[in-house]
């Protein structure tokens, strides 16, 4: 679009990248991961944080002197990048531990790295066609925001106190609400029905994880999105739990794939036995259906892509700075740089346990050129028409393991190793075409407001390079944060076979003693000595996870309960993304509950309903979409007051008091919930009891939690319908 003028003329020369933009973006990429990374285990889903620190940038820079509007930008670049990074992650490499090995922080940090960089590479060539050719085409809707605000920040506006709002009475509340802070109130109050003598409802929960980022994010995402999650959980939990009660209560042996009858289950424990299968199904499904329908999209992203692949003509004269590039010679030097890491990693760095040859590892490297060329090239296109925030990258995923996981099985590789190998092409492609759509995002905003793209390119990776640090850091922390060691004594031999059940030689991921809670909910210290670890994937005597053995007793005396995976952590995206290698490769699933998902999705679909919101609700705790439904309640509020004050209700979007209050509220869930797992952890390891819980009081009661819940509701509603000073 030759017309189309940015913000800072080609000719002009303003400070762009400097040390102070590249800090600080360095910073914000580090926190903005690390959130996203504890948000979107919890909740399954992410939020962009290019505006809020855009927003920050604007307000923090200004601070310490004159800031340009291109060194903001760089600010945001190079943040923007830690989430989605995060993002990429958290939807794939989690899975190993559903698979049955360990999540070492050298497999996070090069996987994510390679990634990060494929997805940036990999975008550059596509930058003229479709940037700046097609700017009038592609709207690339969180960009256009996020240089908005940019350029209203340059011309004096200012909306980073609403922002420090949400952040100080975010992390206040978060202190005295998180079990692993202060805890002076239950984190989350629930109330398990069980009605008459009939027995009417039980098996069903009604809880709510009351922390500000669910608020936060459901406020965000709208009462639309979060009504359908939390419809997916009441269907769960409600409906489905119940039910499974009811038929199953009578009967005195156990129905696979539980180990224990129905009649002794919890709600907990029949959501874990039956609900996530089905709730992985479903996931799967709607995601493939949302890329099947749009298919059309990803051909003609096609398309225009490899069309604008043909080769520059020679001799061209040097480009203006607002069209200047990294060249293709570093594109493609770096790429084949990258690929040659990825074969030396797997090759000489594999999964523990699953090393599985040169062949399967150079296959490997090659099936990541190909898909995540493929899928950069489709995603950097899709976020142009339809923003960030719809792209299907879990469908893209999922194709991509159904078509490595069913090359391996035309070659008869289906040992455990293949799973392992199958995740790590997925999380690598995963991670490039999430990176590849925040990076269209971000080229966006700097062709509008009228940044040099070679500089924003290298922030990108540096972006990447830093994020990365910290969110492999954060994902082992969040794992062995909130692990648990129950009691689950069981009679076993060691000698008899036991199909889907291996000894686990490798024990360097358990500590030398740690806390066992027991059935009564007292706690004691057990050693890593007495033990042997078991590891079960698709066992029809123990359900899937880790035990501890003990010799001496020779029993199964101890079930342990990884951190992701639980129901504080439970990482749906990865979960799907297990059950698919295990469907292909083992064969070894639930079959009945996993099509009950596909054909709910289906159902739903017909409703004219979006399935992909509705499964992940369905496979998440209602918890935690009961709390993120309440976000939504309150944008439903405020929605309805701009409207009856005759004001424009779709105004309440990116750039809106209540959204940046939102995003500070959860920049501090997410820090200070950290904060806690951290010290968790800490606890945990040097059997340390609590020094800063405050003692159980009055207020230690669920009508407490529900009251303080409701009081950070209403500051929510009270700020967004604060204007803005300008």
């Amino acid at each position: 679009m030759p017309d189309f003028q940015p913000f800072v003329p080609a000719s002009e020369n303003r400070p762009e990248f400097t040390v102070r933009a590249v800090l600080l973006g360095s910073l914000f990429g580090i926190v903005f991961g690390a959130v996203t990374v504890y948000v979107g285990l919890r909740a399954g889903l992410t939020v962009a944080a290019s505006i809020p620190i855009a927003v920050l940038s604007i307000s923090i820079l200004r601070a310490f002197g004159r800031s340009s509007i291109l060194e903001n930008n760089i600010v945001q670049t190079t943040g923007n990048a830690g989430q989605s990074i995060a993002a990429g992650v958290i939807y794939t490499l989690p899975a190993l531990i559903f698979l049955g090995f360990d999540l070492e922080y050298s497999r996070i940090f090069i996987l994510a790295l390679i990634g990060g960089f494929l997805g940036v590479f990999f975008m550059i060539p596509l930058r003229r066609q479709l940037i700046v050719q097609e700017h009038g085409n592609l709207t690339f809707p969180e960009g256009t925001a996020c240089a908005e605000v940019l350029i209203a920040g340059e011309k004096g506006g200012s909306f980073a106190s609403r922002v420090f709002f949400g952040l100080g009475l975010g992390a206040l509340y978060t202190f005295f609400q998180n079990e692993n802070l202060f805890g002076a109130w239950p984190g989350t109050p629930e109330f398990q029905p069980d009605f008459g003598p009939q027995h009417i409802l039980k098996g069903a929960s009604i809880k709510a994880d009351a922390t500000p980022e669910y608020l936060g994010v459901g406020y965000i995402i709208g009462p639309r999105t979060s009504g359908v999650i939390f419809a997916g959980g009441v269907f769960s939990w409600l409906v489905l739990m119940p039910l499974i009660y009811f038929f199953g209560k009578g009967l005195p042996h156990p129905i696979y794939p539980g180990t224990v009858p129905i009649a002794q289950m919890g709600p907990s424990d029949l959501w874990s036995t039956y609900i996530r299968p089905m709730g992985a199904g479903a996931v799967a499904a709607a995601g493939l259906i949302t890329l099947i329908k749009t298919l059309p999209t990803i051909l003609s992203a096609l398309s225009s892509g490899f069309a604008n692949l043909r080769p520059v003509a020679a001799g061209k004269a040097k480009p203006i700075r607002t069209e200047n590039d990294l060249s293709m010679g570093v594109v493609v030097a770096g790429s084949i740089l990258l690929v040659a890491c990825m074969f030396i990693f797997l090759e000489f760095k594999p999964v523990p346990g699953a090393f599985v040859g040169w062949a399967a590892n150079l296959a490997a490297s090659l099936l990541v050129v190909f898909f995540g060329f493929l899928f950069v090239t489709v995603s950097s296109r899709i976020v142009g028409l339809i923003g960030s925030s719809a792209n299907p990258i879990s469908g893209m995923t999922i194709a991509t393991l159904m078509a490595t996981a069913a090359i391996f099985l035309v070659k008869g590789w289906t040992a455990p190793a293949f799973g392992a190998l199958a995740i790590s092409i997925g999380g690598v492609v995963c991670i490039a075409a999430a990176n590849a759509g925040d990076t269209s995002q971000d080229l966006k905003t700097g062709y509008i407001v009228g940044s040099t793209p070679r500089l924003q390119q290298i922030a990108l990776m540096i972006g990447v390079l830093v994020s990365t640090v910290a969110i492999g850091f954060t994902l082992r922390l969040m794992n062995e944060g909130l692990t648990e060691f129950h009691a689950a004594p069981q009679a076993w031999s060691l000698t008899a076979p036991h199909p889907g059940v291996n000894v686990q030689n490798d024990t360097v991921s358990l500590h030398d003693q740690f806390p066992v809670i027991g059935r009564d909910k007292t706690t004691t210290v057990h050693h890593k000595s007495e033990y042997i670890v078991l590891n079960a994937i698709g066992s029809p005597e123990l359900a899937d996870g880790k035990y501890l053995y003990s010799p001496a007793t020779h029993q199964i005396e101890v079930q342990w309960i990884s951190g992701i995976g639980s129901e504080k952590a439970a990482a749906p995206q990865a979960r799907l993304m297990a059950t698919v290698i295990n469907g292909i490769l083992s064969r070894k699933l639930p079959w009945g509950l996993v099509f009950l998902g596909v054909f709910l999705v289906i159902a739903v679909e017909l409703l004219g309903v979006r399935s992909l919101s509705f499964a992940v609700g369905a496979y998440l705790s209602i918890g935690t979409t009961l709390a993120i439904f309440t976000g939504g309640v309150v944008r439903w509020m405020v929605d309805s007051a701009v409207k009856k004050a005759g004001g424009n209700a779709n105004a309440e979007g990116d750039v809106s008091p209540g959204s940046l209050y939102a995003s500070g509220l959860i920049a501090a869930g997410g820090i200070i919930g950290l904060l806690g797992v951290a010290l968790k952890l800490y606890e945990s390891t040097f059997d340390k009891e609590d020094p800063i819980a405050l003692p159980h009081t009055f207020l230690y009661h669920d009508w407490v939690s529900v009251l303080a819940f409701a009081a950070l509701a209403f500051s929510l509603y009270y700020f967004a319908r604060k204007p803005l000073k300008k």
